[in-house]
């Protein structure tokens, strides 16, 4: 019981911690990418029941419906809607903060793991590692999908593991992890592929465990392949329903709007006449399920085989590189993480054979087939995995020491807890741009990576302290990528200069009528430059020398 207790002060003290980092942290922040449109769609879904905008964006509804349902009530409150365009730096506070639920729920779930597979100092480890982690906290802090995906994937694993066990009840063995893996998918579309890998992995460990993949005796390599192939029939069976419940329970919570779809009327349409046309015309015209989840998932998909150019180490590729993730994490996981993961490789290896580590290994090696390589965010999961493996290791480690055996010392452990809370308050606020020392740390970043790992169109708010500390708040030209609403109040004025028609190489003076001009990270690296209008005055911009900088803009002095 005293354990018991022990182990509620220290989450309380690191839920507490983490969350007034986040709290304060968000005040100093602007509005990333997608806030503004998760804001507007999540206020529009609760006033008319209508998903349509997030599944159009590929975006799954849960964290936004639990994010905007205060605002909402807020709004019915005073009897005046919101307008999530000049009143979004009123609602948006409230969004962050309501986002604590899904942090609150991954540090719970990090200490159950922990506990789990560590006993007690696993799962004080364990949750000390996930809430101290500058990219977790940094995300924490918006009101976005990413931390939820965390939560409910943690959720899923820690559930999954205890319920898919061969003697288990259909109800615990398939239902209750169906539900779980739906929960998952309606935070993020990716939980699609990493719920159903974790499933994977877990269900065969169980089924490990009890010794049920290998015949008794051994035998040859046939009779063991075909031993195998029988064993899993059930496995199978059962991985195919729980997919098939989760998928019901998504459908069924994104619901529609029982309408037609404009762009399949329009292909079937377009098609030559014959018997296709003739039967897809009618059926395009009647079928009224639009809008539905598997347009999101669609969506998705299809953004994920298309891909898109990447920014590494300062060099823009024009394809996904398979190795953007491995060299992102060895940037952005705190030095004294790294120390205690390659302390537990040295000393623990054994250890380190746990289930959640097999989730982990399995979705490294995925990390090749992610297209989509804009952030560190998209393998959330795998880090709070391995964090949780590390600590459950060292913690047996300790708690079945003999003579001579070799242990994670105490104090490099303290050391290395401490270090990393240490930074963590270091780099307030700027969890989202957090980059390691052996990288050179934050101000090195934008050299690096590019988008959510570090400008995210956040830095508006720094800037205009800047703009009045040096500029005495004189008008202040602006080209920026972002959506922050900010941009349309004075003195900042943006100036779109990757859009007006390009005169001649060095135009930036003709349209930029103030003394500063700042110009964002997101802007520098944007190569290739999407207009001629952008590449022209880029190559101007970099022939200056910035005068300045706040984290996320250089700003050069135009004229005098």
């Amino acid at each position: 019981m005293r354990g018991r207790w022990a182990d509620a002060l220290w989450l309380l003290a690191v839920g507490v911690a983490s969350s007034v980092w986040c709290v304060t942290a968000a005040a100093q922040l602007g509005a990333t990418f997608d806030e503004p449109l998760y804001v507007k769609a999540g206020l529009a879904s609760w006033r008319t029941g209508s998903n349509k905008l997030l599944m159009r964006a590929g975006t799954m509804p849960l964290p936004i419906d639990v994010q905007t349902l205060p605002a909402y009530l807020w709004e019915q409150h005073r009897g005046r809607e919101f307008d999530p365009v000049l009143e979004l730096h009123t609602v948006l506070p409230v969004c962050r903060v309501t986002n604590l639920v899904f942090w609150w729920l991954a540090l719970a779930y990090s200490m159950r793991l922990g506990r789990a597979f560590g006993g007690a100092w696993g799962g004080r480890i364990a949750v000390t590692l996930v809430g101290c982690d500058p990219n977790f906290l940094g995300h924490a802090a918006l009101a976005t999908t990413d931390t939820a995906l965390l939560a409910l994937m943690l959720v899923l694993v820690y559930h999954a593991h205890y319920c898919c066990t061969p003697d288990a009840r259909w109800t615990r063995r398939v239902l209750a992890p169906g539900l779980l893996y739906g929960l998952a998918i309606t935070a993020k579309a990716s939980a699609m592929v990493f719920g159903a890998q974790a499933l994977f992995v877990l269900g065969l460990w169980n089924l490990a465990r009890v010794g049920a993949l290998t015949p008794p005796g051994g035998g040859s390599a046939w009779r063991r392949a075909t031993h195998f192939w029988h064993t899993t029939y059930q496995f199978r069976k059962d991985f195919v329903a729980t997919a098939f419940v989760g998928f019901v329970f998504v459908f069924a919570y994104c619901g529609s709007d029982w309408g037609t779809e404009p762009t399949f009327i329009k292909w079937a349409s377009g098609l030559p006449e014959g018997r296709l046309k003739d039967v897809m015309g009618p059926v395009s015209q009647n079928l009224k399920i639009f809008t539905n989840a598997g347009e999101a998932l669609l969506h998705q998909i299809k953004h994920n085989i298309r891909g898109h150019g990447t920014y590494l180490l300062g060099a823009w590729h024009p394809r996904a590189t398979p190795a953007y993730f491995p060299v992102a994490l060895s940037m952005k996981v705190p030095v004294p993480a790294l120390v205690l993961l390659l302390a537990a490789l040295v000393t623990h290896p054994r250890r380190l054979l746990l289930p959640t580590a097999g989730v982990a290994l399995v979705l490294l090696a995925f990390t090749p087939n992610c297209r989509v390589q804009i952030g560190i965010r998209f393998v959330f999961v795998l880090m709070a995995l391995t964090y949780i493996t590390v600590a459950a290791a060292i913690a047996r480690g300790w708690a079945e020491r003999r003579a001579g055996t070799r242990i994670v010392p105490r104090p490099l452990v303290v050391a290395s807890l401490a270090a990393l809370v240490g930074t963590a308050a270091w780099v307030w606020p700027h969890g989202l741009s957090y980059f390691n020392q052996l990288w050179g740390g934050t101000p090195a970043g934008d050299a690096l990576l590019h988008d959510s790992n570090y400008d995210w169109g956040q830095g508006l708010p720094e800037l205009r302290r800047w703009n009045a500390e040096h500029n005495n708040n004189e008008p202040l030209g602006l080209w920026y990528f972002g959506t922050d609403p900010d941009t349309i109040y004075p003195p900042v004025v943006w100036l779109h200069l990757s859009h007006i028609p390009l005169t001649e190489s060095d135009d930036v003076l003709t349209h930029c009528p103030t003394k500063y001009l700042a110009v964002s990270v997101a802007i520098l690296s944007n190569n290739p430059a999407p207009t001629p209008a952008h590449k022209a005055r880029l190559e101007w911009i970099k022939s200056q020398t910035p005068v300045a900088r706040t984290t996320h803009f250089f700003i050069y002095r135009v004229r005098e």
